[in-house]
């Protein structure tokens, strides 16, 4: 049966990331024989320069019909005076909303060969692998009331929400203990308990639901020393689940024990495995057209597709073993560049990896 890809591009360096990702996407479907078909839609920026709204109505419908959607990036200051409802951004969090992509995960793996690159010493994250469970469509971005007001006093005030319900903090929590089951049977959930309410619900919830894993040992930690320890000592951690802004925040930290956030993928997951996959930096309007952006976070971000929407596992193991074998070359693009390693550029940095694909078995 054939397969289809939604593949959303976005602004500034999202097209030329999508561009190396397509490329082995469709290498790996002339492998195997999967009979992927690749349609392309518009959101964010471009998607506001060409239609006046950053998530058209029929980028929903056509995400919808499609097995996995892929996205580039979205944002930039080109926009930044766009009324606040019509900025990129909210394109984006319109379309995790809409198809209820209420699980985030991220991998954070530390690849031997740029061990180097990080700002951490060698023996803290050797052998890193830690997978962040965030929820998505929920808290504080997504919560109402919200918005700005003028206090008596005349001074202007902006409000927002941080809100879970159970439901909400279910079903995220199932993901973070089943992925859990399959890893190291350690969980940690984040909150700021100590103050939030919200997040009282969300510790009372997932503690609850540790009766339903007993082979998983769960523990708690506030954000802040949670943020602390990942830098202090982030082997201690196996899964970790938080809700959306703190998961946001840690897995930014996370991203810089790899080396660079180039290096990391993601999936939006909902409830049938439908997924949304992006790496999870920005558009980075500063590099943008120079042919010299890190694809390999939107490369492994395929390989998340593979595995988890399209259930071709195979694929995904082919594709993240070429990976390895490109860093082993020692080609790195300008992020993850050191002494002894050879600079290349977005497409050169794609074109590896084709190269490797070819030849692994």
């Amino acid at each position: 049966m054939t397969k289809s890809v939604y593949v959303l591009p976005g602004d500034n360096i999202g097209p030329e990331i999508i561009s190396e990702g397509i490329k082995v996407l469709e290498a790996v479907n002339e492998r195997l024989d999967l009979g992927i078909e690749v349609r392309y839609g518009l959101i964010g920026g471009h998607a506001l320069d060409v239609s006046g709204d950053p998530c058209p109505p029929e980028t929903l419908i056509e995400a919808r019909n499609s097995d996995a959607v892929l996205l580039g990036a979205v944002g930039g200051p080109r926009w930044d005076d766009c009324e606040r409802e019509m900025r990129p951004e909210k394109g984006l969090l319109r379309i995790r909303h809409a198809l209820n992509l209420f699980a985030n995960l991220r991998p954070v793996i530390m690849y031997p060969q740029l061990i180097t690159a990080s700002s951490l010493k060698p023996s803290l994250i050797n052998d890193l692998d830690i997978l962040i469970v965030r929820e998505l469509v929920g808290g504080i971005y997504f919560g109402e009331p919200r918005g700005f007001r003028i206090l008596e006093s005349g001074e202007k005030e902006g409000f927002n929400t941080l809100k879970y319900s159970e439901l909400e903090i279910r079903r995220v929590g199932k993901i973070a203990f089943e992925a859990a089951m399959k890893r190291g049977k350690r969980l940690c959930s984040v909150d700021k308990s100590n103050v939030l309410e919200a997040t009282i619900l969300w510790r009372q919830v997932i503690s609850d639901m540790s009766a339903e894993y007993p082979d998983v040992s769960l523990s708690h930690m506030y954000v802040d020393n949670a943020a602390m320890q990942l830098v202090r000592e982030p082997s201690q951690f196996d899964v970790i689940v938080t809700g959306n802004m703190f998961g946001d925040i840690l897995s930014d930290i996370s991203a810089m024990l790899t080396g660079s956030i180039g290096m990391l993928p993601s999936a939006s997951l909902n409830e049938k495995a439908f997924g949304m996959y992006e790496p999870c930096h920005g558009s980075a309007p500063d590099i943008a057209g120079q042919n010299v952006a890190n694809p390999l976070a939107t490369i492994l971000s395929v390989a998340l597709l593979f595995r988890y929407s399209l259930g071709v596992p195979d694929a995904a193991f082919v594709i993240e073993d070429a990976v390895g074998k490109v860093l082993d070359r020692g080609f790195r693009t300008l992020d993850i560049l050191t002494d002894d390693t050879t600079l290349v550029s977005t497409s050169e940095m794609g074109s590896a990896v084709i190269e490797e694909l070819k030849v692994t078995k």
